[in-house]
This record gives structure tokens, C-alpha cells and sequence, in this order.
């Protein structure tokens, strides 16, 4: 039976989460340049990350006893990341079509996209709160600097991403942004983690 250490699992979950901000910020960039964006394989690509990233962050809440909190967020956000993925793949496409041959189903399309960023949003709150949680782990560890930055863009990307559930998609480019920026400063966090903590 394969077997992942603390550290292997610390190390993936790092990773992954570079990767969720990698494509992220790739498609936001082809959005902004071009506005056509392969979203197919963009967005199947993320799914897959995301997927990964729940198991593997589940699997860290029975491998260590403490920061279950942090794990338990970031498990959360890829759960509700591959929600969000899963509604643009499959309700998008077959909502807009409607809406264009048919003015009547364009309150319904707007409904799936607003749905879609509220799932969005609420994922990036639970990044901000790990975040939060494991900068303040980190700058416990003497990572000061680190860990205290990694828990106010933490608390920012709380507040933007909550607002955005509030109020709709009005900022929801600004408080997406906090959310990746959130996530990178995480993901360095979860690799600065002292590996002392396995569950007995």
C-alpha cells in the first residue's frame, strides 16, 4: 500500500496550490488580452487540481493533529472549487445558447454565472481563512514578516470575497485577486510548515 509522509503530503498540497494560482493568473492574463480563453482545458485542468487537492488536504486531517482548522479550509475551497468548475463546464454553454435563441432564458443565464462566483467567492474565503490560520503559524515559527503578511492578505481576501457573496460580481476582480494572492502566500506558508506535528 502506497504510504505519503507528512512532508510528501506537505509538499504536494504546496504545489497544488501553486498550480491552482499559476492557472489562475493564466487565465486571467488571456482574458484581459485576447477575452478568448480555452476555458474547456483551462477549467478541466484546474478541476483536476482541485480534486487532487481535496484529497490530499483531507488526508492531512487524520495525518496531524494540529492547524486541523487550516487543512480543514483548504479541503473546503477545493471541494467547492470543483462545484464551481463543474457548473461553467457543464451549465454555461447550454444556458447561453438558450439565452441567444431566446430572451427569456437570459435572467437564467446571469443566475448560473452569479451562482457560479458566489461558489467562487465562498472558496476564496475559506483560502483567506487558511491562510490566516498558517500565517500565524508561521510567523510563531520566526517567520515573521512571512506569516504576519500571509495573515492580513488573508483577512482582506475574508473580507473582499464576502462582500462579493453579498453584494454579487460587483468586485469581483478585486477580491478575486486578494483570493490567488492569499493562495500564493499559503501555498509558501505550507511549505515553511515544521513537519513535528503527526497524529498519534
Amino acid at each position: 500500500m502506497m504510504e505519503i509522509s507528512l512532508k510528501q503530503n506537505l509538499r504536494i498540497i504546496a504545489l497544488l496550490l501553486f498550480l491552482v494560482v499559476t492557472t489562475q493568473a493564466v487565465y486571467t492574463a488571456l482574458h484581459v488580452v485576447a477575452n478568448d480563453v480555452p476555458r474547456r482545458w483551462l477549467w478541466g485542468l484546474e478541476a483536476l487540481i482541485f480534486v487532487l487537492l481535496a484529497a490530499f488536504a483531507g488526508s492531512m486531517l487524520v495525518q496531524i493533529k494540529n492547524y486541523a482548522l487550516g487543512f480543514a479550509a483548504v479541503f473546503a475551497s477545493a471541494v467547492l472549487n470543483v462545484v464551481q468548475v463543474g457548473v461553467g463546464l457543464t451549465q454555461f454553454g447550454p444556458f447561453f445558447e438558450a439565452a441567444k435563441s431566446a430572451e427569456a432564458f437570459a435572467p437564467a443565464a446571469s443566475a448560473v454565472v452569479a451562482y457560479s462566483f458566489f461558489i467562487y467567492n465562498a472558496a476564496k474565503v475559506l483560502l483567506g481563512l487558511s491562510a490566516v490560520v498558517f500565517g500565524l503559524v508561521v510567523a510563531k515559527q520566526g517567520a515573521n514578516f512571512l506569516g504576519k503578511l500571509t495573515a492580513l492578505v488573508g483577512l482582506v481576501a475574508i473580507v473582499a470575497n464576502t462582500i462579493a457573496m453579498m453584494f454579487g460580481r460587483i468586485d469581483a476582480v478585486p477580491s478575486g485577486a486578494t483570493g490567488v494572492l492569499a493562495t500564493l502566500l499559503l501555498a509558501v506558508c505550507v511549505l515553511k510548515l515544521e513537519a513535528e506535528d503527526k497524529a498519534t
